[in-house]
Formats: C-alpha cells, structure tokens, sequence
C-alpha cells in the first residue's frame, strides 16, 4: 500500500476519524473548537488576518424594545387577569385560577428582565474599541449597573413566584388564597418600581446602540481626520457609500460614520470622524474622543485632511501643529496627507491637493488610498 504524508494509509484514516470524532463531541466543546481552529489555520495559511483580527459583533438590531415598570406591570397582569380555572369546588376553582394567575405574571416578569439581559451586548473586555465607544456614547458603568439590576429583579421575581406558589398551594383557607395573589402582585410591583430609572436607561441606550455603527474587523480600514470642517465629510460621501450630514460649520459630524469603498471584489471601509482640536485629550468632548478612539483602534490608513485656503476657521500653523501630534501619537500608521478646497485656495506646498466639490484628482486620491490599503491587507496576510 502506497504511503500518503510519510504515514499508510491506515494511520492517516484513523487520524481522520479521531479528530472527527472530537470535533463532533460534546463533551469537549473548548477543546474541540481549538482544534477546528489549528486545522483551519493549518489549511488556510495564506489568510490569517482571519484570526488575528476577529472579533464577536453583537446584532444590535436584535436588543428588545425596554417597557417602562408601569407598562411591565401591565402587561404582566393584564394577561393574568384573563386567566380563569376550572376546579371541582368553588375553593379548588379560586386555588387554581390564583396559582396560574402568580404563575403567569411572574413568568413574563421573569422572562422579560432575562431577555434583557441576554440580548444587551457584553463588555467583557475593556481596551478595545466597542467597550470604549460605549463608554463616552452611554456610560459603560451605568450599563453594566443596569443590567445587574434587571438580573438582580429577575431572581427576586423568581424567588418571590415559587414562594407565593408553594404558600398557595399549602393553604386551605379561601381568604388567604386571594391574600396571597394579591401580596405577590404588589411585592412584585415594589421590585419593579426599583429598577424603574434603570429601565429607562436601558430603554436610551438601546436607541443610541442602534445608531452605533458597523465596523467589520476583518476588513481593512482607511480613517479620515482633521479639525472640524476642512472637508472630511464631504470627501467621504465622493469617496464612499456613506452619507454623512455636510454643513459650514464645526462638529457637523457628531459621531463616527462608515463608508466603504470597492475595488472589483474587494471592499475596504472608510471612517469619518468627528473633527479634532489640538488639545489635551482631558480637554477633549465626547463628539472628539470617539475621533480618537477611530484613529487608536481601527486605522490601517490614516488620511489627515488640511485646509489652506483656512475657511474652516483654524489657521494652517494650528492645523499643521495637530498633524504633528497625530504624527506623534500614532507612529507606524500610514499616512496620507491632502490638502482640501483645491477649487477655492491652492497654497505652494508640494502636498497633494484636491477638489470635493469638482472632482478635481478625486481619482488620484482613490487610487493612493486603496494602493495603501491593498498594501497593508497583503502584509498582515503574510
């Protein structure tokens, strides 16, 4: 029999089903993902950019609409008020009816602040861009308070629901049955009023998650900056799919913006970013830190726009002086610097300048920032 790898034929089958067999057993899930992981590494050695780089991007689409305690209550005993048993005596009837009435309402209590829970994205590491991002657009303590208090509201409900169920179902007193449903639903009610403001937080934040936006890790990124209004915005919306607001005045851009550009089969992202001032980052908003956050986590390619014809309202020397600092405190990135408005003001500088507006090398400007991109997707490939 002919060997195959240096092993007969016999070793590699048996090799086969071995990992087969771990990779199919439960038991093992960590481990077998690890080694689903070194065999696809093994195979596919040509793109390990997949594996550096990957990361768990949470649906935000899929976070629930958050109730208010007022309109949680209701919906809990509205339901268990249609409920109605049957029972061989007029005690039985009432024991019943009440048992399933506890039953439910706590039930979609319950399964409610538990569905909150599980579908709010997690932050469980912190030096990374989303966790970051959360923090300056939502408050990254208040939400994981939050949510400690919809876990915490749960397991009250919970533990409140089988003790008002067992004392129901020991008692042989008619009054005390409707004492018993009746002291659940406002003990329940208590809780809820307790977590009323957390509610509403979340409620807010699920508004702002769902304005956050997609950034794929695996694909290459381009990231445009420079003080408010020099034209970021602008050249993002020739280069790019995305939309942003474009008006002459600062900050136009409140957060960050995605866009992508393609380039026959390949797509890259391209990011506008909130403008920047050259200030200490203690001094800095939140519109401008998430610029920073851009630029500290997801550049492969930086494109610092200037504005020398100075109708954005910042000086060259000031513009210059922030070029410098972003120099500074991103070595190693590339960098692509253009000056903007090539139709209002050229200066003599040999720096590459351009039109938004006309189009003016528009087309040079495309090609030098894919060029770079394509650059730097081959060299984490390698």
């Amino acid at each position: 029999m002919k060997r195959q790898n240096g092993r007969p034929p016999d070793a590699i089958s048996a090799t086969h089903a071995t990992e087969n067999t771990e990779l199919r057993n439960p038991r093992y899930p960590e481990r077998c993902f690890l080694q689903f992981v070194r065999r696809v590494r093994t195979r596919y050695r040509r793109f390990p950019i997949i594996f550096k780089r990957m990361t768990i991007s949470h649906d935000m689409a899929s976070i629930p609409t958050v109730l208010t305690s007022d309109e949680l209550m209701d919906k809990a005993f509205h339901r268990a008020s249609k409920i109605q048993k049957s029972g061989a005596t007029v005690f039985d009837q009432k024991k019943k009816t009440a048992l399933a009435k506890v039953t439910a309402s706590g039930d979609i209590i319950v399964t409610t602040l538990r569905e909150y829970v599980d579908r709010f994205p997690r932050m469980e590491k912190e030096n990374d861009f989303f966790p970051e991002l959360v923090d300056i657009v939502i408050g990254i303590d208040q939400y994981k308070r939050s949510l400690g208090a919809m876990n915490w509201a749960a397991n009250r409900a919970e533990k409140l629901k089988n003790e008002s169920l067992r004392n129901l179902r020991r008692t042989k007193d008619p009054a005390y049955v409707e004492s018993i449903r009746s002291g659940f639903y406002g003990r329940l009610s208590s809780i809820l009023r307790q977590i009323s403001k957390d509610l509403m937080f979340l409620q807010n934040a699920k508004n702002k998650f769902r304005t956050m936006p997609f950034i794929d890790p695996n694909v290459a990124t381009a990231v445009i900056a420079g003080f408010p209004n020099v034209g970021k915005s602008k050249l993002v919306s020739v280069l790019s799919t995305a939309a942003p607001e474009i008006a002459p005045y600062p900050f136009t851009t409140k957060g960050i913006i995605i866009g992508h550009i393609q380039d026959g089969w390949r797509k890259y992202q391209i990011i506008d970013t909130p403008g920047l001032l050259d200030r200490d980052l203690d001094d800095r908003n939140d519109i401008e830190r998430q610029a920073i956050l851009a630029l500290k986590y997801l550049t492969h390619v930086l494109v610092f726009i200037l504005d020398p014809s100075e109708s954005c309202g910042y000086s060259m020397d000031k513009q210059l002086a922030l070029l410098d600092s972003v120099e500074k405190g991103f070595p190693g990135v590339p960098i692509i610097i253009a000056e903007s408005k090539s139709d209002m003001f050229k200066s003599s500088s040999d720096r590459f300048k351009f039109s938004a507006e006309t189009g003016e090398n528009m087309d040079e400007l495309t090609q030098n920032i894919v060029s770079r991109l394509k650059r730097v997707q081959f060299e984490e490939s390698e």
